[in-house]
Order: structure tokens, then sequence, then C-alpha cells
């Protein structure tokens, strides 16, 4: 008689999803809207003004847009 063999199920490694970072939301102050409004009116590159007050460039524009104020080239 021939001996049985079993076969093992063997699972399926699981790999975890790589974590991202999670975005945080810094609040905007009136000191930063000020800021925002002064480099407005002296017409600072846009991507001065983000590295400076470390933010994005989208977040600088869309604040700007809230606002009323102009941060492109159609100031």
């Amino acid at each position: 008689m021939a001996k049985k063999t079993t076969v093992k199920k063997v699972a399926a490694k699981k790999t975890a999803a790589p974590k991202t970072a999670r975005r945080v939301i810094k609040p905007w102050t009136k000191d930063d809207i000020r800021a925002l409004k002064a480099h407005s009116k002296a017409r600072t590159p846009v991507a001065k003004i983000s590295k400076q007050m470390k933010r994005t460039v989208g977040a600088l524009r869309r604040r700007a847009g809230i606002i009323g104020i102009g941060l492109g080239e159609h100031r």
C-alpha cells in the first residue's frame, strides 16, 4: 500500500498596506492672514511665500480666494 501524503495549505502572507503620513491641518491665524495680505500687496512670488509660511502653494491660493485677495500673475 502506498503511503498517504497530506497537502498542507499555507495561508498567503498578508502584507500590510504602507502607512501614510497623516495630514495635519494647520489652522490659519490672524497673523497668517495679515502676512498673506502683505505679501499679496508686495507681489511676492507664491513659491517664496509658501516656503516662508510653511504652507503649500495650493493652501495659499485657496485661502487668498476665500478672503478675496489675488496671488496670481493678475494681481
